[in-house]
């Protein structure tokens, strides 16, 4: 049989199909699994509200402005490059990165990273001396407001709170009523409103605790007629708690109109701890002293709020010498 000639000759211009490959599926662990492990963690061991709100958001952060997905693709230049495109102080910066940090070494804990490979990356921040309240900077507040109003009486008495017994406003936030001994003078905390989740006993004023008594029968007549069960300390004027969401203290807020309206500076919970340390430590001289105060657990974070100096703890072993 004879060929037809041509027939089977195809004239293409078009190139052959490509056919796609399938995709390669990644089996390593996803950023967001990873920290929704992590939160698991904390949680669990009965870490505070608010560091795990500090995770979540600084790694969401992270995974926003560098579109990395898996924890693999982390590196050095990643987080560098993280840190170059924030458009915030370098304080700032070196705070996420801590945080950052903080929950990569939670990661390695768990077997995802085999090295700290993130220990070398750091910001350079200029060291700010931070100025702590002064007997003055809190009697010319306390001057100024009306005890006959409740607000203010709540605030002096949180105010006296961080600046004679050097309490965090979170501690505030969450004391009840039962956390105060009025017969024998003391705040009796236990680890369920401390950050360090160890109890206190600190000792309180007769000014103090006569403030307090007043207080807690205020308190009382609020919650009576908003029909609140709640057994805080410190309550706002519809009888609820003062933190009504992590970031939010009202307490916090009314210290902040009033270094405001008043022109102050050192009116805020930290300079009022702040204030209480270094009393304590220049009337003291105890370094142990001061830490164990301020429920701390490190002696190297006391320091930090104190700003001993070189020379000052050098004039101070001398008297050992």
């Amino acid at each position: 049989m004879t060929k037809k000639k041509g027939i089977f000759d195809v004239q293409i211009t078009q190139p052959p199909i490509q056919l796609n490959s399938k995709e390669k599926i990644r089996q390593d662990i996803t950023i967001e699994q990873a920290l929704s492990v992590v939160l698991r963690q904390l949680e669990a061991s009965g870490c505070r509200e608010r560091t795990l709100y500090d995770y979540d958001k600084i790694v969401h952060y992270f995974i926003r402005d560098t579109k990395v997905t898996y924890l693999m693709d982390i590196s050095n230049d990643v987080i560098y490059s993280w840190l170059e495109k924030m458009e915030v102080k370098n304080s700032t910066k070196l705070t996420r990165l801590k945080s950052f940090k903080a929950f990569l070494s939670r990661c390695l804990d768990n077997g995802w990273f085999n090295n700290k490979f993130w220990r070398s990356v750091n910001v350079r921040v200029d060291t700010e001396i931070k100025e702590g309240a002064t007997d003055e900077d809190v009697n010319f507040i306390l001057s100024l407001l009306d005890y006959t109003k409740f607000l203010d009486l709540r605030n002096a008495v949180a105010i006296l709170m961080m600046y004679r017994c050097g309490l965090r406003i979170g501690t505030l936030a969450r004391m009840k009523e039962s956390h105060v001994n009025l017969e024998d003078k003391k705040l009796e905390l236990d680890g369920e409103v401390m950050k360090n989740h160890k109890g206190l006993v600190l000792p309180i004023d007769e000014q103090m605790a006569y403030l307090i008594d007043v207080l807690m029968k205020q308190n009382k007549m609020i919650r009576t007629e908003y029909k609140e069960l709640n057994e805080y300390l410190f309550i706002t004027i519809k009888g609820t708690r003062t933190n009504n969401s992590i970031t939010s203290n009202s307490i916090q807020r009314c210290l902040r109109k009033y270094t405001l309206k008043y022109g102050l500076k050192n009116i805020n919970p930290h300079a009022l701890r702040r204030g209480f340390a270094k009393n304590l430590y220049t009337k003291s001289n105890d370094l142990l002293l001061v830490s164990k105060a301020l429920g701390h657990n490190d002696l190297s974070v006391t320091t930090k709020y104190l700003h001993t100096e070189l020379t000052d703890v050098a004039d101070k072993l001398r008297k050992f010498l």
